[in-house]
């Protein structure tokens, strides 16, 4: 189950090479998945992420943490 969690959240990461020069970014969207550690590295909550960026949901920034492990 935990696997299947897993592979869902990061299926959130996409790699386009017409969009961010090819950086992984969340489904496609624009907004890369570096951009999103800065926030929250800087202490941005989750909530005040989804506050700025109505597009996103709770899932791409759990997404974005497991990329980044």
């Amino acid at each position: 189950m935990k696997d299947t969690f897993m592979s869902d959240l990061l299926s959130r990461i996409t790699m386009n090479p017409d969009i961010n020069h090819g950086k992984p970014v969340i489904r496609n969207l624009r907004y890369p998945v570096e951009m999103l550690l800065e926030l929250l590295s800087a202490g941005m909550t989750i909530e005040e992420i989804l506050d700025d960026y109505p597009d996103l949901e709770r899932e791409d920034l759990l997404a974005v943490l497991s990329y980044a492990t």
